[in-house]
């Protein structure tokens, strides 16, 4: 089972379907992880109902940080700002479906951090956002 969830990583770090930017934008917020060097910056635009309508990243980093964005905004697509602001490390992970140690789970978070940041209308991310 590992290794289908591992096919899918590679195929979104690969073939990213929503890798790009909004402009115009509602939210926009950048951030890295200093740790790797990782670097996401995730733009939305919401729709009259306050649901995410569409969403782009940008950025570099590894397979993991970069698939991990990539299914994320698949994920959010229609969701209201209030469920965003819900969503947890679990949800990460579920969507990754691989077990990752520490150093890994940072980078697979920091689409969620960059997400949450800006859609808290935060100046600075801080990791309190995904647990």
């Amino acid at each position: 089972m590992d290794d289908l969830y591992r096919e899918v990583i590679i195929e979104h770090y690969k073939n990213p379907s929503y890798r790009g930017h909004l402009d115009p934008h509602d939210i926009s917020f950048a951030d890295n992880n200093p740790l790797c060097g990782d670097h996401i910056q995730i733009d939305l635009r919401v729709d009259k109902d306050g649901k995410v309508a569409e969403a782009r990243f940008d950025g570099h980093g590894c397979a993991i940080s970069q698939a991990s964005a990539d299914l994320l905004l698949e994920s959010v697509i229609g969701k209201s700002l209030d469920e965003v602001k819900a969503l947890n490390k679990q949800h990460i992970l579920d969507l990754l479906g691989i077990d990752l140690g520490p150093v890994r789970l940072k980078c697979a978070l920091l689409s969620l951090k960059v997400l949450k940041a800006g859609v808290y209308g935060l100046g600075e991310a801080s990791d309190s956002l995904v647990e």
